[in-house]
């Protein structure tokens, strides 16, 4: 089964350029052929949100979502049961900074 990682953060939560960690967690997931995608995002500031109404387009600036919580980044991975995605999001480097949302792909 596929699973959706999301990388949050509260808005006042500071971000390292570059977490210790997530190197080694990406290769030992491609190492057990477990890792299909991971990328990082750039701030929610630089966001457009898209809406098709009656035909016409609006669009926004930034992010629609009014949240403290902002995405971040994604892993998508490979994992038997909702268990181990969990087990394995709970590994993820960032959980201990931010927050790893666990989604599963239809």
């Amino acid at each position: 089964m596929r699973f959706l990682l999301l990388l949050c953060a509260d808005e006042d939560t500071p971000v390292p350029d570059v977490l210790p960690g997530c190197l080694e967690w990406q290769e030992d997931l491609t190492a057990r052929n477990a890792l299909v995608t991971v990328a990082g995002l750039y701030p929610p500031d630089t966001a457009s949100t898209l809406r098709v109404r009656d035909g016409e387009v609006l669009m926004t600036d930034g992010p629609f979502a009014e949240t403290k919580e902002q995405m971040g980044g994604f892993a998508m991975i490979e994992a038997p049961s909702a268990e181990e995605a969990r087990s394995i999001a709970a590994s993820h480097p960032w959980a201990t900074v931010g927050m790893v949302e666990v989604r599963r792909i239809l």
